[in-house]
C-alpha cells in the first residue's frame, strides 16, 4: 500500500511539472526560432548594406579612373597630382578643409568634380594610386593600411581585420588612347559606418529577441496553464473517485465550449455511468440476496422434512416436491425480472438508436395475450395512424405492454375485462390499461413503483408475483425518455398512462441511418 502511494505521489509530482515541461519546450522553439530569424535578417541587411558599401568604392574608382586615362605614360607624381585637380595639391600639402564656397569654385574655375572631393574627403575611403611598379605615387594620407605588395592579380577582395571588415578594391588604370596599363588604383573602405551601423542593428535584434521571448514564454505559460488545469481538476477528481468510488465529486463548470470543455463534460458523464453501474451492481446483490433468502429457505425446510420423515410418506414426499418446484419457479422468475432490470438500466448504450412502430406491436401483442387469456376480453381502442413511431426497441415495448396488462388482468376483480386505448396528444403517442380491479390507495400510488413493493403481500404471492413487474415498467419508460402514470379509484379499479415523444419521418430516418452505421461498425 505504500508503495502504491509512493508511486501515486510520483506521477503526482510528474503531472505538476507538466505545465514547465511545456513552457521550457515553448521557450526553447521561440529562442530558437527567434536566433534563426535574427541571424536570416542579419544576413540580408548586412548584404544590403555590404552591397551598398561595395558600390561606393566602386564609384570612387570609376571617378579616379575617369581622371587618370586621359594620362599617355606611366603615372607619376608629376602628371597624376595635376590631373586631379591643384585643389587636391592643397589637401596633400596639409591645406584647410574645403568649404562649400570653395567646393563650387574649385568645381567651376579648376575643372575639378564634386565627386572627386567628395570621395577624398571621406573619412571611411582611403585612396592610393600606384605606378606600374607598385610605388606609390599618390595617397589621401588616410588609413594607410598594409596593402597586398602583388596587385596583379586586380581582383576585388574583401578583408577582415579583427573582426573590423573593410573593403578594397584594386583596379588598373588604362590610357584611354592606347589602351596600356599605366598604373593601378586601390580604394579601401573601412566601413565604420556599415560596422556602427551593424553593431546597432545587433542590439536592437538581441534586445527585441529578448523582449520578445520573455513576452512569449509569459504568454505561453499562461495560455499552458489554462489547458493544463482542466487535466489537473480531472486527474484530482479520478484519485478522489479511486479513493471512494461512491463519492459524488465532479469537475467544475469549465465554461468553455473547446475540446477540454467537451472532454469534462464526457469525463463527468462517464464517472456518472461508472457509479451507475457500481449501484446496479450492488442493488443486484441486494436484491439477490433479500429476495432469494425465502425461496432457498423453503426448499430447505421442504428437502429437510423429506429427510426425516417424507422417505415413507408419499403425502408429504408429493407436497414437499410441489412446494420446492414452485419455489424454483419463482426463483427463476425473479432472477429474470432481476436480470431484466438490471438490463434496462443500459438501454442508452445497447439500444439507442432502435424504432417502433407503436399501433403494430400493440395490436400484436393484445392478439397473443387474447389467445393466452381467453377468460378475459382485452379491447383495443387504436386511435394512432399505422406510421406512428417511437424510439425504442420493439421486445422492450412488447414487454412493457405485457407487464401492464398481465397485472391488469391479475388483479381484475369486478369484470373480467381489460381496456388498452391509444391516441397521440400534443406530440406523443399515449397508451392507456385500464382494469376494474380493487384499484390503488393514494398512499399507495407513490411505493408502487418501487422494488418488491406489493400492495397485498399475501395476495401477490398468490398470483406469482415478486413486485418488480411495475420496477421494470418505469425503467423502462424512463430509459426511453418516456413517461408512466397511473389513475386509481379505490374499488373500481386502475389506469395505467404511457406516454412517449413520436418520432417524425425526418428522425425515423436519422436513426435507421445510425443504426445502419453502429452494425457496419460491428
Amino acid at each position: 500500500m505504500r508503495q502504491f502511494q509512493k508511486q501515486t505521489k510520483k506521477k503526482e509530482a510528474k503531472n505538476t511539472s507538466l505545465v514547465k515541461k511545456w513552457v521550457s519546450l515553448v521557450a526553447l522553439t521561440i529562442t530558437v526560432s527567434f536566433l534563426v530569424f535574427s541571424v536570416i535578417i542579419y544576413s540580408i541587411v548586412s548584404q544590403q548594406f555590404l552591397n551598398q558599401e561595395r558600390q561606393v568604392a566602386e564609384t570612387v574608382v570609376e571617378n579616379f579612373e575617369h581622371r587618370l586615362n586621359s594620362i599617355n605614360k606611366e603615372l607619376q607624381i608629376s602628371n597624376v597630382v595635376p590631373a586631379l585637380s591643384p585643389t587636391t595639391q592643397r589637401i596633400l600639402n596639409g591645406g584647410p578643409t574645403i568649404s562649400a564656397a570653395d567646393n563650387n569654385t574649385s568645381s567651376t574655375e579648376n575643372g575639378f568634380s564634386d565627386d572627386i572631393l567628395q570621395n577624398l574627403t571621406n573619412q571611411d575611403i582611403s585612396v592610393v594610386i600606384f605606378d606600374k611598379s607598385g610605388d606609390i605615387v599618390f595617397s589621401n594620407g588616410k588609413n594607410q593600411a598594409d596593402f597586398v605588395t602583388d596587385i596583379t592579380h586586380k581582383e576585388e577582395q574583401l578583408k577582415l581585420y579583427l573582426g573590423k571588415q573593410s573593403l578594397t578594391i584594386y583596379q588598373p588604370i588604362r590610357s584611354a588612347s592606347s589602351h596600356k596599363i599605366i598604373g593601378y588604383i586601390a580604394v579601401t573602405d573601412d566601413m565604420s559606418s556599415f560596422n556602427s551601423m551593424m553593431e546597432k542593428v545587433r542590439a536592437w535584434m538581441i534586445g527585441i529577441s529578448i523582449v520578445a521571448t520573455i513576452i512569449f514564454i509569459l504568454i505561453s505559460y499562461f495560455i499552458i496553464r489554462g489547458i493544463v488545469w482542466p487535466l489537473n481538476a480531472m486527474s484530482k477528481v479520478a484519485r478522489q473517485i479511486n479513493k471512494d468510488p461512491n463519492s459524488d465529486v465532479r469537475i467544475p463548470d469549465l465554461k468553455r465550449d473547446d475540446e477540454l470543455g467537451e472532454l469534462a463534460k464526457s469525463f463527468d458523464q462517464m464517472l456518472d455511468r461508472v457509479q451507475g453501474y457500481i449501484q446496479q451492481q450492488k442493488q443486484f446483490v441486494g436484491d439477490v440476496s433479500h429476495e432469494l433468502r425465502t425461496p432457498v429457505a423453503v426448499i430447505e425446510g421442504h428437502l429437510s422434512l423429506l429427510e426425516r420423515w417424507g422417505k415413507n410418506d408419499p403425502k408429504i414426499l408429493d407436497e414437499s416436491i410441489d412446494a420446492s418446484l414452485q419455489e424454483a419457479e419463482r426463483m427463476k422468475h425473479l432472477i429474470q425480472e432481476m436480470l431484466d432490470l438490471t438490463r434496462a438500466e443500459q438501454i442508452d448504450i445497447q439500444y439507442p438508436n432502435e424504432v417502433t412502430n407503436v399501433s403494430e406491436v400493440l395490436t400484436r401483442v393484445v392478439s397473443d395475450l387474447q389467445l393466452v387469456h381467453k377468460d378475459f376480453t382485452l379491447r383495443l381502442n387504436d386511435d394512432l395512424n399505422e406510421d406512428t413511431m417511437i424510439q425504442m426497441y420493439h421486445s422492450h415495448f412488447e414487454q412493457l405492454l405485457i407487464i401492464l396488462i398481465d397485472n391488469a388482468i391479475k388483479y381484475s376483480t369486478n369484470r373480467n375485462e381489460v381496456i388498452i386505448s391509444s391516441s397521440v396528444e400534443d406530440g406523443e403517442a399515449v397508451v392507456s390499461v385500464q382494469d376494474f380491479g380493487e384499484g390503488i390507495s393514494e398512499s399507495e400510488k407513490s411505493k408502487i413503483f418501487n422494488r418488491f413493493y406489493r400492495v397485498d403481500k399475501a395476495r401477490t404471492r398468490e398470483k406469482g408475483g415478486n413486485g418488480l413487474g411495475l420496477s421494470i415498467a418505469q425503467k423502462l419508460t424512463q430509459s426511453y425518455h418516456g413517461q408512466i402514470s397511473v389513475d386509481s379509484v379505490l374499488g373500481s379499479g386502475s389506469n395505467f398512462i404511457l406516454r412517449f415523444p413520436v418520432l417524425s419521418k425526418k428522425e425515423v430516418k436519422q436513426l435507421n441511418k445510425k443504426k445502419e452505421k453502429a452494425q457496419r461498425g460491428k
